[in-house]
Order: structure tokens, then C-alpha cells, then sequence
């Protein structure tokens, strides 16, 4: 802490003037507002972290990823999905961590608020007694020079008339001179009270003055040290998310390190196999002439079928029964 550096310079060689003391207030009030602006930047940043966990959390949930993969690959991806889950979740705890941060800053803010505002009904307090003491000072000071004024135009008057032959005309100046003496020592007197007075109320705003400079001297001092802390446990807080889930990322690429290629091609061979022989090959086949060794080439395994063999030469003639015709037309060619 710097200890007494407000106090020592924000002063003003008017006595009416009030700038040092609304300039340090006008920095206070910078500075609460500057609070308010890393509140509401922490609030929002603890919607964007929400938001992106839920939807995080809804696209590990229900969004399909390598669902028909096998073997070593599928637990990987169900690593995968799991890991993700949970940096979703660790998004939305530090959304709930960032709205406490917030509600912590907003505290100390009303806390200082508070502070203040006593401090500042007594400054404002002293500052408009001392204004209005000045003016009754000032107002009993012009009261004063006016009877002194009239007071020296009296004793002018009456030097004027010494050898005047009316005696009443001299007895009035006499009685207005008189008048005016009283008047001038009853004004001074005012005068010298309002001084006095104005002297004690200034005494006391100035130590009311360099008491709300130390109090609000530290009071920024602290609001500084808030502020500065708030915003490093902020950065913090974010490193550690990054850490965090990085941590979950590594637990995913142990997994894929664990991923086998041989292993997921066997596994799928040796539970997805429909044979070990392949077709023989299809061989022609003459219709008229067939060869049995090289038609059996082809086949598969299975009964031995008698095919028809070649059409018979008919010897019988037109006449006899097994002899085919329709409407003397020849089957037999000729």
C-alpha cells in the first residue's frame, strides 16, 4: 500500500472548491464500474461455457460416432465418447464456478458501496456547511465594509460642518456618526464571529477530507488486490479446464494406442467367415456332345444326372406306327 499519496494531493487553494475530492471520487466510481464490467464478462462467459458444455453433452449423447465398429477400434471410440461426456460436464462446472466468481465480485462491490456512502454523507455534509458558511462570512464581510463606509462618510460630514452656525444640523451628524460607529463595531463583530466560525467548520472538512483520503486510498488499494486476484483465479480456473481435459484426451489416445489393426481384422474374419473354398471354374459344356470329365470340372459335388443322348435315326418307314407325322408333314427330314 502506497499509505498517503491521496491525501497529499488531491487539494485545492479554494476553499470553495470541492475537484480533489470529486476527482478521487470519480475514480472510485470508474473503478466499481470496472468491477461491473468483469461481473457481467464472468456471467456471460459462464453462459458460453454452459451452452457449449450442453451441447457438448448432447452431441456425445445422441449423435451416432463409429456405432457399428468392432473389437479394439470400438472400445477406443467408446473411450472416445466417454471422455467426452466428461468434458462436457467439466464445461458446465466451470460455468457454475464462473457464476460464483461473479456473485463474489458483485459482494465486494455492495461491500464497498456501503463503506463509502457514510464516509460520503459526511463529506457531502461538511462541504455544503462549509459552503454555506463562506456565504454568511462573505455576506457579514460586505455588511462590515458598507458601516465602515458609512461610518468614514459620517466623520467626513461632521469635518465638513465644524464651522456650520446650525447646532441641530451638528447634532444630527453627531448622532449619525455615533450610530454609525455602533453600527461598524456590531458588524465587525459579526464579521469576526462568521470568520471564526468558517475557520472551525474548515478545520474540520479538512480533517473529514484527509480521513475519506485514507479511507478511500485503501479502499482502492483493496478493490485493486479483488480485482487483480479475481482475474488470476480466472485464468486459473481456465488452465485447469485445459489441463482437465486434456487429461480426458489422453485416456483417448491410450485407447488408440491399445487399437490393434491385426486384432480387429481377425476379429472380424473369425466371426463374420462364410468359407474357405472358393468356386470351381465354369467349364463349356456341348449340348450334343457332353464330356463328362470336363463338365464335372464345374460342378459342385451331387448326384450324377443321366442326360438325354443324341436323337435316334428313324428307320422305320412313313407307314409304320413309330413313325411321326402331322398332316403329312415329315418329322424325319429327308
Amino acid at each position: 500500500m502506497t499509505g498517503a499519496l491521496f491525501k497529499a494531493n488531491f487539494w485545492s487553494s479554494d476553499i470553495l472548491s470541492t475537484a480533489g475530492y470529486d476527482c478521487i471520487i470519480q475514480h472510485l466510481n470508474n473503478g466499481r464500474k470496472n468491477c461491473k464490467e468483469f461481473e457481467d464478462f464472468l456471467k456471460e462467459r459462464a453462459s458460453i461455457e454452459e451452452k457449449y458444455g450442453k451441447d457438448l453433452l448432447n452431441l456425445s449423447r445422441k449423435k451416432p460416432c463409429g456405432q457399428s465398429e468392432i473389437n479394439t477400434l470400438k472400445r477406443a471410440l467408446e473411450v472416445f465418447k466417454q471422455q467426452v461426456d466428461s468434458v462436457a460436464q467439466c464445461h458446465i462446472q466451470l460455468a457454475q464456478t464462473l457464476r460464483e466468481e461473479a456473485r463474489k465480485m458483485e459482494e465486494f462491490r455492495e461491500k464497498q458501496k456501503l463503506q463509502r456512502k457514510k464516509t460520503e454523507l459526511l463529506m457531502d455534509a461538511a462541504h455544503k456547511q462549509k459552503s454555506l458558511q463562506f456565504k454568511k462570512t462573505m455576506d457579514a464581510k460586505k455588511i462590515y465594509e458598507q458601516k465602515c463606509r458609512d461610518k468614514d462618510e459620517a466623520e467626513q460630514a461632521v469635518h465638513r460642518s465644524a464651522n456650520a452656525v446650525n447646532p441641530k444640523q451638528q447634532e444630527k451628524l453627531f448622532v449619525k456618526l455615533a450610530t454609525s460607529k455602533t453600527a461598524v463595531e456590531d458588524s465587525d463583530k459579526t464579521y469576526m464571529m462568521h470568520v471564526g466560525t468558517l475557520d472551525k467548520i474548515r478545520e474540520d472538512w479538512q480533517s473529514e477530507h484527509i480521513k475519506a483520503c485514507e479511507m478511500f486510498e485503501a479502499q482502492e488499494c483493496e478493490r485493486i488486490n479483488f480485482f487483480r486476484n479475481a482475474l488470476w483465479l480466472h485464468m486459473n480456473q481456465l488452465s485447469k479446464q485445459c489441463v482437465t481435459s486434456d487429461d480426458m484426451y489422453e485416456e483417448v489416445r491410450k485407447s488408440l494406442e491399445a487399437c490393434s489393426i491385426e486384432k480387429d481384422i481377425a476379429f472380424f474374419v473369425n466371426h463374420q467367415k462364410t468359407g474357405q473354398t472358393p468356386p470351381a471354374p465354369i467349364m463349356y459344356e456341348n449340348f450334343y456332345n457332353p464330356q463328362k470329365s470336363t463338365a464335372s470340372q464345374g460342378k459342385a459335388p451331387g448326384p450324377n444326372l443321366a442326360r438325354r443322348g443324341r436323337l435316334p435315326v428313324p428307320k422305320s418307314l412313313p407307314d409304320d406306327p413309330d413313325y411321326s407325322s402331322v398332316d403329312d408333314y415329315s418329322l424325319v427330314y429327308q
